[in-house]
């Protein structure tokens, strides 16, 4: 039941009191960790440690847009709740991880969606997306050539009631519908233009993705939150029904979080919330 980290014994993710099995869904936090095109690399500074003070005390500096995170409506569409305004049950819930793989710039359709889980979806689901490519993300292509979900998977998301979206891409948009290419303050790699045009058969981007940030906009207008960069374990329990957490800081006018995204389940049903009686 216990395991020893660093000579200190812990129960285990997979066998411990509760008899819940915990699997992480989340990419590692921290130095040079991979980072999208116009953000600020991650700042840990040691402000005390053992040889000066006797205790270790760090100090970060980054955008909350880093590896795996929840974006609050607010992040994109003006005049919508922050972070720390959006409701406890937005962050936890039951739902299934659906594998739909796919290779660079192929697009997330909502066809794509139900053939893949449309059977299986429940209102007020948390849906997290396998495309196999929590397995690339690195700090290089990842970013750029990503798949990524178009408007009408998102119309597909709000007919089925969905609460909450996870994907192991780069955002809730295709990234050729971001400030990556042509919008906003981009195109941040001008250089995929000619590129895509290339391997889209003489397409013009402007032309396949003439929105800005869609998606991001229907989901958040909709209250469907999104996590980004979902990786972890995340083949361990796709195809499976799990139960979720993901809780941000309760950080006032935040535009989103970086989490610890986990899946839980309980093999023998023996587990139960308390319903909170006096004691």
């Amino acid at each position: 039941m216990s395991i020893k980290v660093r000579g200190i014994e812990f129960q285990s993710n997979s066998d411990n009191a509760m008899g819940l099995r915990f699997t992480n869904l989340s990419h590692r936090w921290g130095f040079q960790c991979p980072n999208w095109p116009y953000f600020e690399d991650v700042k840990i500074e040691r402000i005390h440690y053992m040889a000066k003070s006797g205790v270790l005390s760090q100090r970060i500096t980054t955008s909350m847009h880093s590896t795996t995170h929840i974006d609050a409506p607010a992040h994109v569409v003006q005049g919508t709740p922050f972070i720390d305004e959006v409701p406890l049950p937005h962050f936890f819930g039951s739902g299934i991880v659906v594998s739909l793989p796919k290779k660079k710039w192929e697009s997330i359709t909502a066809d794509d969606l139900e053939k893949a889980c449309g059977h299986a979806i429940r209102p007020h689901d948390v849906l997290i997306i396998n495309t196999g490519w929590h397995k690339l993300y690195e700090d290089g292509d990842y970013f750029a050539y990503c798949p990524g979900l178009v408007p009408s998977a998102a119309d597909w998301m709000v007919d089925k009631q969905i609460k909450v979206i996870g994907h192991d891409t780069q955002a809730n948009d295709h990234p050729l519908a971001t400030a990556i290419g042509p919008h906003r303050n981009g195109p941040l790699l001008p250089h995929l233009k000619e590129e895509y045009r290339a391997w889209s058969g003489g397409h013009d981007w402007a032309d396949d993705f003439p929105a800005w940030e869609p998606v991001h906009n229907k989901l958040f207008k909709h209250g469907i939150l999104g996590i980004e960069n979902v990786g972890g374990d995340l083949d361990e329990v796709t195809g499976k029904r799990c139960t979720f957490a993901f809780f941000p800081w309760n950080w006032d006018r935040g535009d989103g979080c970086i989490i610890r995204l986990v899946a839980m389940t309980d093999p023998k049903q023996g587990y139960r919330i308390e319903k909170g009686e006096a004691f």
